[in-house]
């Protein structure tokens, strides 16, 4: 088994900052010193680099959260393992989806919830390659992210949807009676889009470059919520997948428009560690994803 202070341990790395890491794990900053120490000396090495304020982890800090990592995880993997033999998972399942699938994601964590009623499901809105991140370091369970940026042999994935993007855009707009626009005429409309950051909009940006131009958006954020937001008020438009619009509706006063030449369809899904035996709750949310599969596009796989 692991002892807690290499939770702590684990706490500091992630957080990388003592007071955070001493809250998240519900201890003082004392006791958490305390137990980086009793590490230290226990295995003859220093973990952390030493200052007033914490500034990183040694090489050798590195190699021990690293194995702390693993060995958590798998009395993680262990605890579930013996939950499931009563049929009766308890925990935490903790996703990290990209923010234009957080909306679509609630039909994957609803199934998921009516099958196993006694875990606790954490959704957490992120970047694709902090989804990966997260995964590498045993700090999430699974990921829901764009399948066409994920290359890892590590990774398994399975193909949830295609978020099939539309132009919003206010009522009185010009483009309000178009049947459909295309991406170079939306590039001249006033637009609020995601984040360069984020995959969605690199994706978009690689689109405005294949038709040959670019836009300068007035407005950037990391929330698609922000984004309706703004749109509704009438002085922008932007792009958002076809999925938020289901199942939020679209704001009062704007109307969505097919976007044509190019018609790009992007491949999401859900992406987990390579492991074997996989545990029990990444198995279970494995299934469920297999289970509401919906309409996707093998290019984009």
């Amino acid at each position: 088994m692991i002892t807690r202070k290499y939770r702590y341990l684990i706490a500091l790395a992630r957080e990388k900052h003592f007071g955070r890491a001493a809250a998240s794990c519900h201890v003082s900053p004392s006791t958490l010193s305390g137990a980086i120490r009793d590490i230290e000396e226990s295995l003859g090495v220093s973990v952390v680099e030493r200052g007033q304020q914490f500034t990183g982890l040694t090489p050798e800090g590195e190699i021990v959260v690293e194995y702390a990592q693993r060995v958590a995880s798998r009395v993680d993997d262990l605890q579930q393992e013996l939950a499931s033999l009563r049929d009766v998972l308890s925990g935490r399942l903790k996703l990290g989806v990209i923010p234009t699938a957080m909306t679509a994601v609630a039909a994957l964590t609803s199934a998921f919830r009516r099958r196993h009623v006694g875990v606790t499901v954490e959704v957490l809105s992120l970047t694709n390659d902090e989804i990966l991140e997260r995964l590498h370091h045993f700090e999430l369970d699974a990921g829901v992210g764009y399948l066409s940026a994920i290359n890892d042999k590590g990774l398994n994935k399975v193909p949830l949807w295609c978020e099939h993007h539309v132009l919003l855009t206010a009522e009185g707009g010009p483009f309000a009676d178009f049947a459909t626009v295309t991406w170079r005429e939306a590039a001249t409309t006033s637009l609020c889009l995601l984040t360069p950051d984020m995959m969605n909009r690199q994706t978009i940006d690689a689109v405005f470059h294949q038709v040959g131009t670019k836009v300068s958006p007035s407005l950037e954020t990391n929330s698609i919520l922000t984004i309706l937001a703004h749109v509704g008020t009438g002085e922008w438009s932007s792009f958002v997948p076809r999925c938020v619009l289901d199942l939020v509706g679209t704001p009062s006063g704007v109307v969505a428009v097919e976007l044509v030449e190019p018609k790009v369809d992007w491949a999401t899904g859900l992406v987990t560690l390579a492991r074997d035996p996989s545990p029990p709750m990444v198995r279970e949310i494995v299934r469920q994803a297999e289970m509401i599969q919906g309409p996707w596009v093998d290019d984009n796989i």
